[in-house]
């Protein structure tokens, strides 16, 4: 299982991630135009001293991505998503992919996968949005549940 970032734009937010994907020993794939330089005092900041635990891998082109991989192995999360993220087919080789904090995923992205995306409950109705660090540990840690990779 890896965890996708479509072309995140806050540093802090992906260093975040990259300190969970470290800790969880998740595969990390930052995809496409990245909103800061990997060296971003900020990024560095977040991930603190775990950069050498973390499997990162970046990808200039969105559609080059999505198109060598295997369709049914990509879970995408979305705040226009239909279906709880509990709900999700998570499985050993799945994708975990979350769109960036200021556009979300590419159109183009919820309509070719439109039965692929998940999403995770706000209960009040004056949030729009979770941050994208948070919502990625929510569905991270549901997936190695459900997975049983989860220790004692």
């Amino acid at each position: 299982m890896d965890v996708v970032l479509v072309e995140p734009q806050i540093p802090p937010n992906t260093g975040n991630i990259v300190r969970l994907c470290a800790a969880t020993c998740l595969p990390l794939h930052l995809v496409g135009k990245l909103g800061f330089q990997v060296t971003d005092r900020h990024l560095k900041r977040a991930g603190l001293d775990y950069w050498e635990y973390a499997q990162i891998n970046l990808h200039r082109s969105v559609e080059k991505f999505f198109k060598d991989r295997s369709s049914d192995q990509l879970l995408f999360f979305s705040k226009k998503g239909q279906k709880s993220y509990i709900h999700a087919p998570y499985q050993e080789g799945s994708s975990l992919v979350f769109g960036s904090e200021t556009e979300g995923l590419p159109e183009w992205i919820m309509e070719r996968y439109s039965d692929q995306i998940w999403r995770i409950p706000i209960f009040h109705s004056k949030v729009r949005s979770l941050n994208l660090s948070g919502a990625v540990s929510i569905v991270a840690y549901e997936a190695l549940r459900q997975l049983c990779k989860l220790g004692g």
